[in-house]
């Protein structure tokens, strides 16, 4: 645990309880840390401040940009729209190979260097034409009281919103978080417990809990990224089990992202994934009966491209970020035999391309 450096700016939480040794339990995650009075816990952005678990980073963020949804991953929620993202510092899993280490695993508030309230996002996101907000860069979880204002403040103005998210939840905030999000990808890091507590300092099932309440409790639009780690979890036996998972317990229209592992934070001696891997991947989640598999972080247009599941047309092309076909009709069917593709569209696909673009909040706030 950390000690507080500046409580100046703490926000009220209510998901923690008072323990008898004077400690209090935050009761966001299943990591339960019980603070002494001025301690953070893991994530270090909720921490004890006068007898009362309070939030950190309300209101402060590492940076917004506007992205194409794809880079979420989305594929199946309007396709080549913009989204206006944003994350704030910290973590609750300590991930050793975690891609935005710089972010995620921060232990300066420093960092969080543009300030927003929820209300100056909102209308931000709009005045710039995104059609969603995308809770992301580091895990939302941790930010939950910002992350459901700011959705709120989308909502009154017609914006979406999308979590990006490890899951790792307990199941009354879950619930709450939930009722205000559009779409979630959450990233399913592996298939064992084993995977989880040494690499990860988790465990699966809340993970999974996760994924079974999103998919049959609400009416969010879900879909899950798993980062294969050569050696790690990129066994033929794991890749089967997960798959055969997924079409078991969420139904075969979740669409499955693999993506790439790039040598990071505490994983500098692992190699890159070799593209064979994340193809094979996709080839046993399909064999399996998931409808939807697509590889990431690398270049591949078959395997970024969205298909029809009954007849095998292209319905959507995609070279990286860039949308290249569009066979759907505007009610989401393929134009050629007429099923349905599941997912979130509209009539037409938006064209943001493969844009990032850097906001500033400045004069926002």
């Amino acid at each position: 645990m950390d000690t507080i450096i500046d409580a100046q700016e703490a926000f009220p939480t209510r998901f923690w309880h008072a323990l008898d040794d004077g400690r209090v339990q935050c009761d966001v995650c299943p990591r339960f840390c019980k603070l002494h009075e001025g301690q953070r816990g893991l994530c270090f952005v909720r921490g004890n401040v006068g007898g009362k678990v309070v939030l950190l980073s309300y209101g402060r963020s590492s940076g917004f940009c506007v992205d194409p949804i794809e880079k979420k991953p989305l594929n199946h929620f309007l396709p080549g729209t913009p989204v206006f993202s944003f994350g704030t510092a910290g973590c609750n899993l300590a991930c050793k190979f975690c891609q935005n280490w710089d972010i995620s695993k921060s232990r300066e508030m420093d960092s969080l260097l543009d300030r927003a309230s929820p209300e100056a996002i909102a209308k931000t996101a709009r005045d710039l034409g995104c059609r969603s907000v995308a809770y992301t860069y580091n895990d939302p979880v941790i930010f939950h009281e910002y992350t459901i204002d700011t959705a709120r403040a989308c909502r009154e103005l017609g914006i979406k919103s999308v979590a990006v998210s490890a899951g790792y939840q307990c199941a009354e905030p879950r619930a709450e978080f939930y009722r205000y999000m559009d779409a979630a990808n959450i990233d399913l890091k592996a298939f064992t417990e084993d995977f989880y507590h040494r690499i990860c300092g988790g465990h699966l099932q809340p993970v999974l809990d996760t994924l079974q309440y999103i998919k049959h409790e609400t009416n969010v639009w879900l879909e899950i990224t798993t980062l294969l780690i050569p050696d790690e979890n990129d066994s033929e036996q794991e890749l089967e089990a997960l798959t055969q998972w997924v079409v078991e317990k969420l139904g075969p229209d979740v669409p499955l992202h693999f993506s790439a592992f790039h040598p990071a934070w505490k994983m500098l001696n692992k190699s890159s994934t070799p593209p064979a891997t994340l193809l094979e991947a996709r080839r046993i989640a399909m064999k399996n009966g998931v409808r939807y598999a697509y590889v990431g972080n690398i270049h591949h247009k078959e395997g970024d491209s969205t298909y029809c599941h009954h007849c095998g047309q292209m319905l959507i092309g995609r070279d990286w970020y860039e949308l290249s076909e569009w066979n759907l009709t505007p009610e989401g069917r393929c134009n050629r035999c007429g099923t349905r593709c599941a997912g979130v569209f509209e009539a037409e696909p938006g064209d943001w391309g493969a844009k990032r673009m850097p906001v500033s909040m400045a004069g926002r706030a």
